[in-house]
């Protein structure tokens, strides 16, 4: 079995919430593979998205692109609904002025349906998330 961007909108992958969203700036340029779109905060934190996979997955690797995100969470389940998330990983991201956040998370315990990403805090009143990338296997469908 090949590793592959579990996240791309073009293997099924959806952002079924967001806490904020531009009409310009949608949620779903962060998994649309296009490195030029992304998704922006509308001020107030915490903001969060939960991402679906629509199947069981093992994540092995993150990759989050991002500008101004200061404190990130993510948590992750394995139910079939997008409930019971438990913690899994948080980071304090390092301020990169003028140039994109390229945060990459070697994992342990990557089996999810749903990851739910958390921006706890920014480096100022708005935040972004130009991709979320996440390396691994499709391990068997939702039944």
């Amino acid at each position: 079995m090949r590793k592959i961007d579990l996240c791309l909108s073009s293997e099924g992958t959806e952002v079924i919430l967001a806490t904020s969203s531009d009409e310009k700036h949608p949620p779903e340029n962060m998994i649309d593979g296009n490195p030029e779109t992304f998704w922006t905060t509308t001020g107030m934190f915490p903001q969060e998205f939960i991402i679906c996979f629509h199947k069981h997955v093992r994540i092995e690797r993150l990759v989050i692109q991002s500008y101004f995100v200061r404190t990130l969470r993510i948590e992750k389940t394995t139910s079939k609904e997008p409930v019971d998330f438990e913690p899994w990983i948080e980071r304090d991201l390092v301020h990169t002025e003028g140039q994109l956040q390229n945060e990459e998370i070697m994992t342990r315990d990557g089996h999810a349906t749903y990851l739910r990403f958390m921006i706890i805090s920014a480096f100022d009143h708005f935040a972004s998330v130009h991709s979320v990338s996440a390396e691994g296997l499709a391990v068997s469908n939702l039944s």
